[in-house]
């Protein structure tokens, strides 16, 4: 197999996968520099990337996003069939660029010390229980959720 080391830049296409033997797996998209010369419906390149090194991994499970820009540095390997995804082994890793913060679009939990909360991006009003699945009661907005805690906590409805 041919294999090269080089850089590469490229942006994370989805959450990073924690792997065996303590590895990560992650794949990248990468665009050609003169992406202006190519067709339109021409196929962006999807490099498989994976990692063992602990710091590398440590920040790919607990930093990246997809759609973080990243400058992947490590040992390529050609894809062994047509059509195939090329494989990197990373050795260093360097953000480039971070994703733009992910508008709420769906129902989401979110835990507040012994409080959950479910946002909904269709609604202002948000639903609290404890922990436990106790309700306790319906905030107007996120900002209404603190008051609506400290109500409880300090004597209001149960």
């Amino acid at each position: 197999m041919d294999t090269k080391h080089c850089a590469i830049d490229g942006w994370v296409d989805a959450i990073p996968v924690p792997g065996p033997r303590d590895t990560v797996s992650f794949d990248l998209v990468v665009r050609p520099a003169d992406i202006d010369a190519l067709d339109d419906d021409a196929p962006d390149t999807i490099v498989t990337c994976t990692s063992g090194d602990p710091r590398i991994t440590h920040e790919l499970l607990n930093g990246i996003q997809p759609g973080d820009l990243l400058r992947v540095t490590g040992t390529l390997v050609q894809p062994p069939a047509p059509g195939e995804h090329a494989r990197l082994t990373v050795d260093a890793l360097e953000v480039l660029d971070t994703a733009l913060v992910p508008v709420l679009r769906e129902m989401v939990l979110d835990r507040y010390g012994d409080y959950v909360v479910i946002f909904d991006g269709d609604t202002d009003a948000v639903p609290v229980f404890t922990a436990h699945g106790q309700w306790v009661g319906l905030a107007d907005n996120p900002d209404a959720i603190a008051t609506l805690i400290d109500e409880r906590v300090n004597g209001g409805d149960a």
